[in-house]
């Protein structure tokens, strides 16, 4: 049995028109994105600025943070780069640089923003994935991320000179609570951070 060459035709033609029709949508979204140039041009600077502190250059350079994230109560907060010695309570800003960063290079360097929980001299031991600080509970250590890869528990340890203790208050905080995030060194403290809401 063969096939009427009409029917031949509009089978070739599908693809064709197929490809004409998402063409056609692409410049019609062109010409609409030309019109309202002022609609698209704060999204593509947003993106524009995430694309540089992800891949170029982490450190925050503003003094207002905005906090997306539920490991803090605040929302908005002033940076404070000239700082005093940093004291147990205080709300800081760091850089990452725990072992997390082999399994998720995009952590590298990424701003955190976590309360000091301890500080040099003071006592970190574990009970069950209960992490305590001078014998008072902190948080508990959860055994996996959200991505299903396993977390352990930081290593009991007396906190050396120029190291912080550094917890979120959620149960998900990715924190000091976890060997992949362990302490924070002094060098990597941004600054202390003045929460506004």
């Amino acid at each position: 049995m063969t096939a009427h060459p009409d029917s031949l035709v509009a089978l070739d033609s599908q693809p064709r028109n197929w490809w004409r029709r998402r063409a056609d949508a692409l410049l019609d979204f062109l010409r609409h994105m030309r019109r309202r140039w002022y609609l698209y041009l704060p999204v593509f600077a947003i993106w524009g600025f995430a694309y540089v502190r992800l891949f170029i250059d982490p450190t925050p350079r503003l003094p207002l943070l905005v906090n997306w994230t539920p490991s803090l109560p605040y929302h908005l907060a002033l940076m404070q780069y000239q700082h005093p010695e940093v004291q147990r309570g205080d709300l800081i800003v760091f850089a990452f640089a725990g072992e997390a960063q082999a399994h998720y290079p995009g952590l590298r360097g990424q701003p955190f923003f976590k309360q000091v929980r301890g500080i040099p001299g003071d006592v970190v031991t574990v009970s069950e994935r209960t992490v305590f600080v001078n014998g008072e509970a902190v948080g508990l250590a959860k055994t996996r991320a959200f991505d299903g890869h396993p977390l352990a528990p930081i290593a009991p340890t007396v906190i050396p000179p120029g190291h912080f203790y550094v917890q979120g208050i959620g149960p998900h905080s990715f924190d000091s609570r976890y060997a992949e995030s362990g302490l924070v060194r002094a060098e990597q403290v941004v600054g202390i951070v003045v929460p506004i809401f």
